[in-house]
């Protein structure tokens, strides 16, 4: 089958969750199916990691867009225009162009957009749509600015309603739409009820597996990882080093703490010697990976709505228990206290983490659980799989 994805990134390094999405979709698809990838990029130094893509790519496309998004264009445009902010700052008339052209000489059988954001570079064709919606975009961005004073919420709130036209508009336009979880196939059913998505889930990282068990760490280690250029990772952050992690600390004196990723010495300050913050650039996939697998406990307490988190994924797959809220393992087949501990206030998290931190049979148990799940549900093999399944679904429906 000849594959045209779309992507507003470039799938390489694996340090985002679209990113990490992506690659392993391109690495399980390219074994039976021919992918012409177009990507957006910001600096030339992104170039640098197309070969990583080539090897899975029939062809790869490489299309600038802005570096700076706060420029006086993009911002104008999305002032004075229907175009709300996020797709005025991911639009590039060089793949516009490029996408067009390749329409009209090649014949694909579908075309994979990740992200509705991307749709708008596709112009009148016949070839079938298949949308894949990361998250709810405009759920994410009122989750954002609800946290802002009230007049910037009001001037922002016109662009939270051309970014719900548009992701609709989109939804509408594909020939399928595909969500990454339960909740958010709902959420686009009740906005737009002739639309049926089908679920794609994301997946645990295939480097991600530990076989053998860990060995137990002398010091207990508390962790969280995520990429702090996101509102909903320094919330948690900031959450769990300022209202949680003081309070387990006087129960138990030699508990640490690791808030590790992009970015995140510029959101996470602490005078805390226990709490250590770790900036990890984003194609050091190898610290990751170490983090997850020298961590006791992996702590989420994310509020902010959308998509599936891979992060929980990878902590299931590193066999590292985990304790987060329900927003945050939301999407994810996981039963409370099987395999995850769902915690969704202050005292609840503390009750949690010392329960987990002191019951060694609770902790093995969820350990075990979490990893099986992650095995049999959200191996990428599997995922790419059903996709396969899905795209020719798609190009057989009227």
């Amino acid at each position: 089958m000849k594959i045209l994805m779309l992507t507003p990134y470039l799938p390489y390094p694996p340090a985002s969750g679209g990113q990490i999405r992506t690659l392993n979709l391109l690495k399980h698809l390219s074994k039976n199916h021919k992918i012409t990838l177009i990507s957006l990029y910001k600096n030339a130094k992104e170039k640098e990691y197309t070969s990583h893509l080539k090897e899975y790519c029939h062809e790869v496309h490489l299309c600038k867009r802005a570096e700076r998004p706060w420029q006086f264009g993009i911002m104008a445009k999305a002032m004075f225009s229907f175009l709300p902010f996020l797709i005025t700052r991911n639009y590039s008339s060089e793949a516009h162009e490029l996408i067009t052209q390749l329409l009209k000489k090649e014949k694909f059988d579908v075309i994979h957009a990740e992200t509705f954001y991307i749709m708008p570079h596709i112009p009148p064709t016949n070839i079938p749509i298949l949308l894949v919606e990361q998250t709810i975009e405009f759920k994410v961005y009122q989750h954002y600015i609800s946290s802002l004073p009230l007049l910037i919420r009001a001037a922002l709130s016109l662009d939270i309603l051309k970014l719900k036209f548009w992701e609709t508009y989109c939804w509408k336009r594909a020939r399928v739409v595909a969500a990454v979880s339960d909740a958010d196939k709902q959420i686009i059913q009740s906005i737009a009820p002739q639309i049926n998505p089908v679920i794609i889930p994301n997946g645990a990282g295939d480097e991600m597996f530990l076989e053998n068990k860990k060995t137990a760490n002398s010091k207990r280690y508390l962790l969280f990882i995520g990429n702090f250029y996101w509102l909903q990772n320094t919330e948690a952050a900031l959450y769990l080093s300022e209202s949680l992690f003081p309070e387990i600390q006087k129960k138990i004196s030699d508990v640490h703490l690791v808030i590790a990723g992009q970015n995140s010495k510029n959101k996470i300050r602490s005078s805390n010697k226990n709490i250590e913050v770790i900036d990890i650039k984003q194609d050091d996939v190898d610290t990751v990976k170490r983090l997850y697998q020298e961590a006791t406990l992996f702590v989420a307490p994310i509020f902010g709505p959308g998509g599936t988190r891979l992060k929980i994924l990878a902590a299931m797959a590193a066999k590292l228990p985990i304790i987060s809220t329900s927003v945050g393992v939301e999407g994810l087949e996981l039963q409370d206290g099987k395999h995850v501990l769902i915690a969704n206030t202050q005292q609840e998290f503390i009750d949690r983490i010392l329960q987990l931190l002191t019951d060694e049979r609770l902790f093995e148990s969820i350990e075990t659980n979490a990893y099986k799940v992650a095995k049999d549900k959200y191996s990428w093999d599997a995922i790419a799989n059903k996709l396969a399944v899905v795209y020719k679904s798609v190009i057989n429906e009227p």
